[in-house]
């Protein structure tokens, strides 16, 4: 079987984001959603409400008997909310799926500003998490933190990417659906260059999980 994705990340009760996302969006697109819960969040539209973490131990168990038994063609990494859980899945990684591609999201604040990264986890997601994505999917205000700087128009997006590739992934996916803009841009970085992927705004109502699909 190919296309099975074990996606590691929070639960989003209100299914806008999170692991719920990603199963629809693995489902959507004809792969098989496996997962391991970082972290329980109570959340709905209107902002993140409460977060439970789950213990170390039980996310690398997740891990674990999935990829032996299931096995992974690409590992998805949402939610990571303390720098303990960073290094337990990154030991993780490095003893069951070494050579897996890894998709990291790194996962900071929410659609409504709500912090869902720890103030002491984000040396470890910089240091331990981004250098080993093969793409790094951040939305602006995550890009922005990750790279310690602002970037609040359009012709400032390659270069806060090209800030975060320098950091160590593969590429880098910028999510601009946080920008008031009426056409929404993500930009694709790598060594091959920049690429540019504009579409119309679409305004909905009670949605939420911007920067976990891709707008």
């Amino acid at each position: 079987m190919k296309g099975r994705v074990l996606v590691v990340a929070g639960s989003d009760s209100g299914g806008g984001a999170g692991i719920q996302a990603d199963i629809k969006t693995v489902t959507a697109l004809g792969g098989y959603a496996a997962t391991a819960l970082t972290a329980l969040t109570a959340q709905n539209t209107q902002g993140v409400f409460g977060i439970h973490d789950v213990p170390v131990d039980f996310i690398a168990q997740q891990m674990t008997v999935v990829l032996d038994d299931i096995g992974a063609d690409c590992i998805k990494i949402g939610m990571l909310h303390r720098p303990d859980i960073i290094e337990t899945v990154c030991a993780s990684l490095d003893q069951l799926a070494p050579d897996v591609p890894v998709v990291v999201d790194p996962v900071m604040v929410a659609k409504g500003g709500a912090s869902l990264l720890a103030e002491d986890a984000k040396d470890a997601l910089t240091e331990k998490m981004v250098p080993r994505a093969a793409i790094l999917t951040p939305n602006i205000p995550e890009a922005e933190a990750l790279a310690g700087r602002a970037a609040p128009g359009l012709e400032d997006a390659e270069g806060l990417a090209r800030s975060l590739l320098d950091l160590g992934p593969g590429a880098v996916l910028l999510k601009g659906g946080h920008r008031d803009d009426a056409e929404v841009m993500d930009l694709l970085l790598d060594s091959a260059g920049a690429r540019r992927f504009t579409s119309p705004r679409i305004d909905t109502v009670h949605t939420h999980g911007t920067g976990c699909t891709p707008a």
